[in-house]
């Protein structure tokens, strides 16, 4: 078995006072998975590149893992990084680029090919935009050649990360009560008219359309969201963070949303875990 999780850190686990007690709290809850990670991405681990990558490192010793290069982001001040661990012996590292298709995401996208126990692949770690669906639409055009058959790629993939989009089967928010009008456009297709739509899912369902699954539809199991639990702007439980697959060789058996109090403490986003065959 094999077991990948995705998560979004919120600020790197710092809080606005430099307080690191949600960091240590975000360790504690990935070092108590039972199995741990054989893969893990992070997002929004910010100033993490300070002290040489101190606190990158640090999650890396306490899971017996390994840390490849994160990729920054190019949109801000540069200190918000996505970043990629795996755990030796179960992943063999064959090639990995940071950054790839840099200009493209608003944050960044890691793509390492690697061969997980006896199955060779590409793991794809990312953080979309959280603007706009546009944005997001531009981005996962760059994902799309790994959701099936292309020359030079193993054929296998797993997709991580804080998609900033939905599943397609989400409630919709109740736009004039849940959320104010200044954050409409994160949620909600623009029309040409600048007149607002229903939900943004062109995003996902592109990602979709070009082959990647959704495990919880494979399984046919639901999963708990990973938003709408902290934020009074932000309440409607929603699916933003994900764990897509596509090829023959990834075969999903569990697919979860790891909600716990202290995950919940941790960060304004919970873990996702799949554990495949």
């Amino acid at each position: 078995m094999a077991r990948y999780v995705t998560w979004n850190l919120w600020n790197g686990g710092i809080g606005p006072d430099g307080s690191e007690s949600r960091r240590h709290d975000q360790i504690e809850v990935l070092a108590q998975l039972d199995p741990l990670p054989t893969v893990l991405a992070v997002q929004e681990a910010r100033h993490w590149h300070q002290s040489r990558y101190r606190r990158l490192h640090e999650l890396a010793a306490a899971l017996g893992m390994v840390a490849l290069h994160p990729v920054a982001s190019h949109i801000g001040d540069g200190t918000n990084d996505t970043a990629l661990l795996y755990r030796p012996g179960a992943v063999t590292v064959l090639g990995y680029t940071p950054g790839v298709t840099v200009g493209v995401f608003h944050h960044g996208l890691a793509v390492a090919h690697v061969r997980v126990d006896s199955t060779e692949m590409m793991l794809l770690a990312t953080h979309l935009s959280y603007v706009d669906g546009d944005a997001r639409l531009r981005e996962v055009r760059g994902l799309t050649d790994y959701a099936g058959p292309f020359p030079g790629l193993p054929g296998n993939s797993v997709l991580l990360g804080d998609l900033n989009t939905g599943r397609l089967d989400d409630p919709v928010p109740h736009w004039d009560t849940d959320v104010p009008a200044n954050m409409h456009a994160r949620y909600r297709e623009v029309r040409d008219d600048g007149l607002f739509g229903g939900p943004d899912h062109r995003a996902m369902t592109v990602l979709l359309q070009a082959g990647w699954k959704d495990p919880q539809d494979q399984l046919g199991t639901s999963r708990a969201a990973t938003v709408g639990y902290k934020y009074k702007t932000e309440p409607t439980p929603l699916h933003l963070d994900h764990i897509l697959t596509a090829g023959p060789g990834i075969r999903p058996r569990s697919y979860v949303t790891h909600d716990t109090p202290l995950a919940r403490a941790a960060s304004d986003h919970l873990p996702v875990i799949l554990d495949t065959e």
